[in-house]
């Protein structure tokens, strides 16, 4: 039995409310049980130095949690006055996950950056992250449609991502910080609405995990992205 007493295929709750910042081109709040980010998107049109003159456009994302999102108070970063080694790993995934649903070249030669601010913590959130990035950066494609800004929508795949882990013996999807922290392998699936691959990340906590062990956590991602990517189509339909 898992800590939550959900099924071992079965995805915390999940909330999305569009639209929430009324100064971004496209944001969101997206709740997976108790972990809850809010997530925005700003078109810039200046681009990073390497693609300048090329005609391409880029996405790029920034991760960050709220001092009380987790069960002690964290420092601020800049307090710190650098970046952790965690946020950029999960700031990079984020970006790299969300760049591969645009054809850069209709984007134009532009940026959209993805801002993903966690006000609670209780496992996945950089899964939750890029699921509620994808939204922000859907509406931010759309508004650049809306004012004529660019002539097609350059979106051309739905992404999202979720967190899988075996506990006791036993695959289990969507963990939440309980069941996070005491898994003996820890997964992160990022897929698109064609199940392709992504992105995965897979580590041995503790003992290492059989091919067979893998394929089961992969096939448990494909049931709960599929979900995730129901939610994320009908919040984008609301609109």
């Amino acid at each position: 039995m898992r800590p939550s007493n959900r099924n071992i295929n079965q995805i915390r709750p999940v909330s999305i409310k569009t639209d929430i910042i009324k100064n971004a081109e496209g944001s969101c709040n997206i709740k997976c049980g108790n972990t809850e980010i809010i997530c925005t998107a700003t078109i810039d049109e200046n681009v990073p130095h390497f693609i300048r003159k090329t005609g391409l456009g880029w996405v790029t994302a920034e991760y960050g949690m709220l001092p009380r999102s987790t069960n002690s108070r964290m420092k601020r970063e800049s307090s710190r006055g650098k970046q952790g080694g965690r946020t950029l790993e999960i700031q990079r995934l984020i970006g790299r996950s969300l760049r591969t649903c645009v054809d850069r070249l209709l984007l134009g030669e532009r940026q959209i950056i993805i801002d993903c601010d966690v006000i609670q913590a209780d496992g996945g959130t950089r899964c939750a992250a890029i699921t509620g990035g994808w939204i922000a950066l859907k509406l931010a494609s759309d508004h650049l449609v809306k004012n004529q800004i660019i002539d097609e929508n350059p979106i051309i795949n739905q992404v999202a991502a979720i967190s899988c882990g075996i506990y006791n013996d036993e695959p289990i999807l969507d963990l939440d910080y309980e069941e996070d922290s005491n898994v003996k392998t820890d997964a992160n699936f990022v897929l698109n609405q064609k199940n392709e691959i992504i992105e995965i990340q897979v580590s041995a906590e503790k003992d290492p995990f059989s091919y067979k062990d893998f394929e089961k956590l992969f096939e448990l991602s494909k049931g709960g992205i599929e979900k995730l990517i129901d939610f994320q189509s009908k919040a984008i339909k609301s609109e």
